[in-house]
């Protein structure tokens, strides 16, 4: 029944056409199989569906008729954040939060996977909401979406100078 309710939820919107035109695309209901298999405990919110990943609540949700879908974690408040806290996000989106991204709606920061859903892939899908809970877990100290760090940002200095630091205080003892 649990399955049935999710799957009306996650295809609310969805078109006949649509579907057809995209038959080896990702689809509402096969976006929902990984969902399940990541979290069995997934239940219907709104017009997508709530699991958790990691100890982390996320959001997913699901718009056929655009062909698009969002995996989403809810961070923190925005109020008593500092400039310098906005722009080391902002930093990491440069650089570190990979295919996720730091983002503001609402008073909040989240941690948001936006992507195209029909030319999504399972392994796409599994990655950018893996990248979107470390960007929650990560958030205050690495800013990051998983192990990698593209060049030519501010991240890796950032990163390097508590590395640094750290070492420095290592030679005193």
């Amino acid at each position: 029944m649990i399955r049935l309710a999710l799957a009306f939820a996650l295809t609310l919107t969805a078109s006949p056409m649509l579907a057809q035109e995209t038959p080896d695309g990702m689809t509402p209901g096969r976006l929902l199989d990984i969902l399940l298999a990541l979290d069995p405990e997934t239940q219907p919110a709104g017009n997508g569906v709530a699991l958790t990943i990691e100890g982390v609540p996320m959001l997913v949700v699901v718009d056929p008729l655009a062909d698009r879908m969002r995996a989403m974690v809810s961070i923190r408040s925005v109020e008593g954040m500092s400039a310098e806290d906005l722009e080391r996000v902002m930093q990491a989106n440069f650089d570190t939060a990979l295919d996720a991204r730091y983002a503001v709606a609402n008073g909040r920061l989240w941690g948001v996977y936006i992507h195209p859903l029909s030319p999504l892939r399972d392994e796409q899908l599994i990655s950018g909401i893996g990248q979107t809970v470390n960007l929650a877990l990560t958030y205050g100290s690495l800013f990051t979406g998983g192990a990698l760090s593209y060049g030519g940002g501010d991240s890796a200095p950032l990163q390097r100078e508590l590395i640094d630091r750290l070492l420095k205080k290592g030679q005193d003892i």
